[in-house]
């Protein structure tokens, strides 16, 4: 199966799959790279290093076409509602369900009054967009929130009691620290979605959401005493108004005018802000007090120390993150390889000898996180490692992971 990539759309890599993906990236936001998700494998089999794509092709043409897809079943259509179509996010949902072929018997898609009557191009067909209601998200099985959390707070609760409610998984901060809501990385504790009696699932911080996706399979192996990270967060991260305020300001850099700042604190284009989020009473910003409340709870890991610097960079899509960990176990780095390209969603992008490593320009419009620069730490010695971790803010950070949610759960 050879996937293409052209501009910034890209074809469906099922996550929840033991099968061998693989993406020929021709675009130029991917640069001409090539990203390689392994599947399981055993450790004698272990890539550290990028393949090259004639290699690719070989091991494509050896595998199996009966190997199955691990997805809902076509013959479980259901009513779909995306409240906030309009933004970034709830785009990238609606590219999800339908390269992932999600059964959708019925699409509604939600925003405000002043979009309302809009038509919009989605893989289902043309649809028009409808002023909410919370009638008609309650008609719906599943229920897709892609908006603020001043929203989700008023109406996500609403729109799931009862038993004739709808599952609702809402990509806002609004309920993510409330017990008894599971906040879900399917890949670690989708079961903390399945068993839960309530039909309201939180998505983690994008930011946590991709570095877990590389600690989880490291801490199955040698056990996480504590983790120190610092971010190099893409504009994406404030949705589709960050995004154009980057561009807008690189062109009115260039063109030797001032540059206009309404989205971020300060300047973003040929610049770096430390400032994420508000700043707390400790001097921590909420968005790195998120990293440590949320992988806590993800991985029920109450007590476990994480430190975490989040710096807004200049790049469109894709967030980076330079992790730490100190470890229970010694760090064997053969064992480390294997668990990473083990892990589904995860890719192994490490070849220093040819430069070849996790960069945003190579993630974006990725399912995977790519994983490299992984080196034993000169603080923690054999106990500690660092790595460098890139993921697409807009797909693994929010609307891939909250469609996989939906996969598990229903």
């Amino acid at each position: 199966e050879i996937i293409l990539v052209t501009g910034v759309q890209t074809c469906a890599l099922p996550i929840f799959t033991m099968r061998t993906s693989v993406m020929l990236a021709l675009s130029c936001l991917c640069g001409g790279s090539l990203a390689f998700s392994a599947g399981a494998k055993s450790p004698s089999t272990v890539t550290r290093q990028a393949v090259s794509p004639t290699a690719l092709l070989r091991q494509i043409n050896r595998r199996s076409d009966q190997q199955a897809l691990n997805m809902l079943s076509a013959d479980k259509p259901l009513k779909v509602g995306v409240v906030g179509v309009t933004g970034a996010v709830g785009v990238e949902i609606i590219d999800v369900l339908g390269n992932r072929n999600f059964p959708v018997s019925e699409l509604k898609l939600f925003a405000s009054a002043r979009s309302a009557g809009k038509d919009i191009k989605t893989p289902f067909g043309d649809k028009k967009i409808e002023e909410f209601t919370l009638e008609s998200a309650r008609a719906c099985d599943v229920v897709f929130l892609a908006v603020s959390g001043d929203f989700a707070e008023e109406w996500a609760e609403k729109i799931a009691e009862g038993d004739d409610g709808a599952l609702v998984i809402d990509n806002s901060s609004a309920f993510r620290y409330t017990e008894g809501i599971p906040l879900v990385v399917p890949e670690i504790n989708a079961d903390a979605a399945r068993k839960s009696d309530k039909k309201l699932i939180a998505n983690p911080n994008c930011t946590t959401a991709i570095a877990l996706m590389a600690l989880a399979p490291l801490h199955k192996e040698f056990g996480i005493k504590r983790c120190i990270m610092s971010t190099y967060q893409a504009a994406s991260g404030a949705g589709a108004p960050g995004m154009k305020e980057l561009e807008e300001g690189a062109a009115q850099f260039v063109r030797g005018e001032k540059v206009e700042s309404s989205v971020f604190a300060h300047q973003l284009p040929f610049n770096v802000i430390p400032h994420i989020d508000k700043f707390l009473d400790d001097k921590y910003t909420k968005e790195e007090r998120k990293v440590t409340w949320e992988t806590r709870k993800i991985m029920d890991l109450p007590d476990l120390p994480v430190s975490c610097t989040c710096v807004r960079i200049p790049t469109l899509r894709a967030h980076g993150e330079a992790i730490t960990i100190e470890t229970e176990k010694p760090i064997d780095m053969d064992r480390a390889y294997a668990a990473l390209n083990s892990a589904s969603g995860v890719v192994v992008v490490d070849d220093t000898s040819k430069n070849l490593y996790p960069m945003p320009i190579s993630a974006s419009t990725k399912y995977d996180v790519e994983v490299g620069r992984l080196r034993i730490n000169d603080v923690f010695g054999k106990n500690g490692l660092d790595m460098f971790v890139v993921g697409d803010q807009l797909l693994r950070g929010a609307a891939l992971n909250a469609v996989l949610i939906a996969e598990a759960v229903m």
